[in-house]
């Protein structure tokens, strides 16, 4: 099964920009739909964001909270799924994740309504902090 690891995260002040990766192993990204979460301490784990492994740059859903800032990209090439973070918002501070599944569950499971159980991997995570 396909292992993931995110990199990127950080220290940004509000308005500044920020990109993940999560590279994967042991199975290839263009197999899976990928999706981005964030988890802030004590609270549920939410969907940012997924993308499809046929989509381009820029392709997919994105919850209403970040639409217009965050973009998801893949490269197939480099087995590395991609968060691109723009006019961050203190708001947006909190651990990302990223994680595979099949495609028919992907989309339910960012927007909340099956179990993020049914995904198929999860990255360790990646701390963003925004500061004002």
């Amino acid at each position: 099964r396909v292992q993931l690891v995110e990199s990127g995260g950080g220290s940004v002040q509000a308005g500044g920009s920020l990109r993940l990766s999560c590279t994967a192993s042991g199975g290839s990204i263009s197999n899976y739909c990928m999706a981005w979460f964030r988890q802030v301490k004590g609270k549920e784990r939410e969907g940012v964001g997924y993308t499809y492994s046929d989509s381009g740059d820029g392709g997919g859903y994105y919850a209403d909270s970040v639409k217009g800032r965050f973009t998801i990209s893949q490269d197939n090439a480099k087995n590395t799924l991609y968060l691109q973070m723009n006019s961050l918002k203190p708001e947006d501070t909190a651990k990302y994740y990223c994680a595979a599944g099949d495609c028919s569950v992907v989309p339910g499971t960012v927007r909340g309504r099956i179990s993020k159980n049914n995904l198929d991997a999860w990255g360790q995570g990646t701390l963003v902090n925004v500061s004002s």
